[in-house]
This record gives structure tokens, sequence and C-alpha cells, in this order.
């Protein structure tokens, strides 16, 4: 086994044990937490491929912001040290059955779908200068009313943590 292999095993295990922490560990600070060494790892593996400024874009909004704005607002609500609610069977058993079906269901797209390799010559060449003039186009291709999109997204998750985190004060 290489060198390369292992790297990339080490990386799957950190990513994939930091999800399933995440989604099953009771104390909600701590599944914050696990869901940043998941993110950590998968910018690993961006690193392993070779895609440094996939990489960095991955540690830089969502190690760095995403999961920030998640444990700003757990400690803004006052939650961190509490236990999240038992979920309940019914929906433990339904969200099972979902999560199933979708991995079937992209099982069964993969196995259908034919995969060709791409050819050297034909290949685009990918720099961090053509990434960021096809983020910022406007033309058909160009990516600034999606990346527009998302910064209201994260404008509305923020408000909506300080609207949460706003102490109504009780009258006597």
């Amino acid at each position: 086994m290489s060198a390369s292999t292992i790297i990339f095993y080490i990386l799957a295990a950190i990513t994939l044990g930091g999800a399933i922490l995440a989604v099953t560990s009771p104390k909600i600070f701590r599944s914050a937490i696990y869901l940043l060494f998941s993110l950590i790892g998968i910018a690993g593996l961006y690193f392993w491929m070779n895609f440094e400024f996939i990489a960095a874009v991955q540690v830089v909004v969502y190690v760095g912001g995403i999961v920030v704005l998640i444990i700003f607002s757990i400690f803004l609500t006052q939650g961190s040290g509490s236990d999240m609610k038992d979920p309940v069977k019914i929906r433990s058993l339904f969200a099972g059955l979902a999560a199933l079906c979708g991995y079937c269901l992209t099982y069964y797209v993969i196995q259908r779908t034919e995969f060709h390799p791409q050819l050297e010559q034909g290949s685009a060449e990918i720099s961090v200068s053509r990434i960021g003039e096809q983020m910022l186009s406007t033309t058909e291709h160009g990516y600034l009313l999606p990346f527009e999109v998302v910064s209201m997204l994260l404008l509305s998750a923020m408000i909506g943590c300080i609207v949460i985190a706003i102490k109504t004060r009780s009258i006597k």
C-alpha cells in the first residue's frame, strides 16, 4: 500500500468519523466541533487531490465561517452545555429510511452512468485567475448571481442568530 493510499484512508476516516459523531453526539457544542473535523477532512481531501484553491476556500468559508457562525449561535442562545432532545423514534426510523433510499438512488445513478476518462489534450487549464474570472462573470456560464445569493443567505443566517439571541425582558 502506497503512502498516497494511506493518506487517503486517514483523511476519509477523519471525514466520516467527524460526520458520524456530529449527528450522533448528544451535546450540541460537541456536534459543532465534530462538524469542524469533518470539514477539515474534506479540505484535506482537496489538498490530497492537488486542488489547493478549492481546499483553501473550504477552510476559509466552511471551517472559518460557517462553523464559527454555528458556534456563535450556540453560545448566543445559551445552549452550549445542554443536551439535545432525544429524537422521536418514528422520526429516526423515517430519517434512516430516507438515507437508505438516497443511497440506493445514488448507487443506481452511478451504476447506470457511463464515465469517460478525460483526454489530456482536451482538458482545460485550471488556474486561480480563471476560477476568479468565472466566479465574477456575468455571462451565460458565470457564477456572480449564485455567489451573491449565497452571501445573502449567510447574511440572513447571521441576522437570524442575532434575533434568536436577543432576550425579551419579562415585565413584572
